[in-house]
């Protein structure tokens, strides 16, 4: 499986869920995910929590198109669909 996991996709989302106070406990666990993809390249753990910052940013975009980019929505789903 080859996948193709961008650091300032991830730093961004990380920004976003802290900046919009959305899910501390998912910010926490993709910030381990991520560090843990650093050292091993497996990208299992970040792309299952890539999945849960996407449903809650599209959530987010229903309430207000302006609280989350839509090229961060999109950078994501490349993530969660390759």
């Amino acid at each position: 499986m080859s996948v193709k996991i961008s650091e300032k996709t991830i730093v961004s989302t990380l920004e976003k869920l802290d900046k919009l106070k959305l899910d501390e406990r998912l910010h926490a666990e993709l910030s381990w995910c991520w560090n843990s993809y650093k050292f091993d390249n497996n990208p299992v753990g970040v792309i299952e929590k890539s999945k849960e910052a996407l449903a809650l940013f599209k959530a987010k975009r229903e309430e207000n198109s302006r609280a989350v980019a839509k090229k961060l929505v999109d950078d994501l789903e490349k993530i969660v669909l390759n």
